[in-house]
């Protein structure tokens, strides 16, 4: 296991002070050769060897002068132990990114709520024993917040909220055309896509609504006035509503979305939507009966599951309609939220177990830990580009 990762903040500093501190202490990439002649060479090493040589290199990881490495992030929760005493808000929804290199967290600022946007609830008397979900997921390298529940019980997104983690700014998308909560979600090549769910109040017509969003451009968040030539576009009705029960994660998987109506290890009906061609078919008869617990995709190619109860991580084979054991592992049990990204499958488990990563390109596939955020419960995972900080920002104008 790495050593215990730490908690750091992305501090913004005025543009002014990045450049007269660049211009103060600018040193040469490689002695000798123009910064330019130096990149194409320093692009040729490993950046977790860049982060260890000298500090100008260190910055240069984190600029936006050379391809972002992936980290995790996650969606979380103060614990009810970081809260007592402390007058931290239980139900303050926080955004954190792991730098696999330096094996720290850093917490990203929240993002300004607009008028049109309610207050996210995590917790409601009429719901004692769970939170109330907050749907989100990755598109083009971004991360999405596509649906919750206010306060009051009625969805807290009337436009989705968009964090792109290279400029470290969040944005807002179109409006949703009926915002929800408790619906169907998922994205391929570049398309959202939201299914069913349940308005200010169940209706036949939300639970077999579905609509589309592709994803090109969004604006600032702190605009007085979003405009956006972007619009969520309505598509073919569902001929059933058997997808509001529950928070769904849909699978983009080869340009389709596929999804279960129930989680768990239990008896459950597959779905699998075709995104360019708007058509709905039944989930294959093998990936149904192997489904038994949280899934995600590898680049939307391989399907990955964690079977909950026997803590076996498995793959799914298209041509066989079945699926092959990864590994086993008692710590994969109880696994909640799942993610997949540069050859590793990241599980969060149940029992304060941390964040199981499983390299599955490596033969045979070997699995470490990543503590989990400290005095945080995790409510979502992601993997994303690292976060271009401000403080590198002028490296970047080489």
């Amino acid at each position: 296991m790495a050593n215990p990762p730490t908690t750091s903040r992305a501090t913004t500093y005025p543009a002014s002070k990045r450049r007269r501190h660049s211009d103060d202490h600018h040193h040469p990439l490689l002695p000798g050769l123009p910064d330019q002649i130096a990149l194409l060479c320093l692009s040729l090493v490993s950046q977790a060897a860049l982060y260890s040589v000298c500090r100008s290199w260190r910055r240069l990881v984190y600029s936006a002068s050379i391809p972002p490495f992936r980290s995790l992030y996650t969606l979380s929760i103060p614990t009810a132990a970081a809260c007592d005493g402390g007058g931290v808000d239980h139900q303050m929804l926080r955004l954190f990114s792991f730098d696999p290199i330096s094996s720290k967290w850093i917490t990203v600022d929240p993002p300004p709520l607009p008028p049109f946007i309610h207050r996210v609830s995590l917790r409601h008397p009429s719901f004692i024993s769970r939170y109330l979900p907050v749907q989100s997921l990755s598109v083009s390298g971004k991360l999405v917040l596509i649906a919750g529940t206010s306060g009051d019980l009625l969805p807290a997104l009337t436009h989705p909220l968009v964090f792109n983690p290279v400029s470290n700014a969040w944005s807002a998308g179109p409006p949703i055309s009926t915002p929800r909560r408790w619906c169907a979600v998922g994205a391929s090549r570049g398309t959202v896509v939201v299914a069913s769910g349940i308005g200010s109040h169940y209706t036949q017509t939300v639970a077999r609504s579905v609509e589309k969003w592709v994803l090109k451009k969004t604006e600032s968040l702190h605009k007085k006035r979003i405009e956006t030539d972007e619009v969520w576009e309505k598509m073919r009705s569902l001929r059933y509503s058997k997808l509001c029960r529950e928070a769904i994660d849909a699978v983009g998987w080869r340009g389709k979305l596929c999804m279960v109506n129930v989680k768990g290890d239990c008896a459950k009906e597959g779905f699998v939507y075709d995104v360019d061609s708007d058509e709905w078919a039944a989930m294959a008869e093998g990936m149904l009966g192997g489904w038994r617990g949280p899934a995600t995709a590898m680049d939307e190619e391989t399907i990955y599951m964690v079977d909950q109860s026997r803590g076996v991580l498995r793959k799914y084979n298209e041509d066989r309609d079945d699926w092959s054991d990864i590994v086993t592992d008692e710590r994969l049990k109880g696994a909640e939220y799942i993610v997949a990204g540069g050859g590793k499958v990241c599980v969060v488990c149940e029992k304060e177990v941390g964040i199981v990563v499983v390299d599955v390109v490596g033969t045979p596939p070997w699995l470490w830990v990543v503590e989990t955020p400290p005095g945080h419960e995790i409510l979502g995972l992601h993997i994303l580009p690292r976060m271009c900080l401000p403080e590198t920002e002028s490296e970047s104008k080489l």
